[in-house]
C-alpha cells in the first residue's frame, strides 16, 4: 500500500430517516462479544450520511463510507445503494 492510498471505514446499514436535505440517517447494527461471559450482543449506532443525490429512501440497505467532517454530526457520505425498500 502506498502512502498515497488511504483505507477508509466502510459499513452497511438500513436508512432509517430520509427527511433532512441531503442527509439520511443510517441504522448500523453489529455484534461483539461480551468481555466476561462470552454471550454475542446485538449493538446499533445510528450515523449521518451525506447523501448528494437524495436517491435513498427509509428502509434501503446502503454502504456508507468515512470522510472529512461535513457538518457537526454528519461524517460518512453514501457510496452505494444495495437494495431498496419494499413498497
Amino acid at each position: 500500500m502506498n502512502d498515497t492510498e488511504k483505507t477508509t471505514r466502510t459499513l452497511e446499514g438500513r436508512v432509517t430517516s430520509s427527511k433532512a436535505s441531503k442527509t439520511v440517517t443510517v441504522l448500523v447494527d453489529r455484534q461483539e462479544q461480551h468481555g466476561l461471559y462470552g454471550k454475542l450482543l446485538r449493538r446499533s449506532t445510528k450515523l449521518h450520511a451525506h447523501d448528494e443525490s437524495g436517491e435513498c429512501h427509509e428502509g434501503d440497505l446502503v454502504r456508507i463510507a468515512e470522510c472529512r467532517p461535513l457538518s457537526k454530526t454528519k461524517h460518512f457520505r453514501v457510496v452505494e445503494v444495495l437494495a431498496r425498500a419494499a413498497e
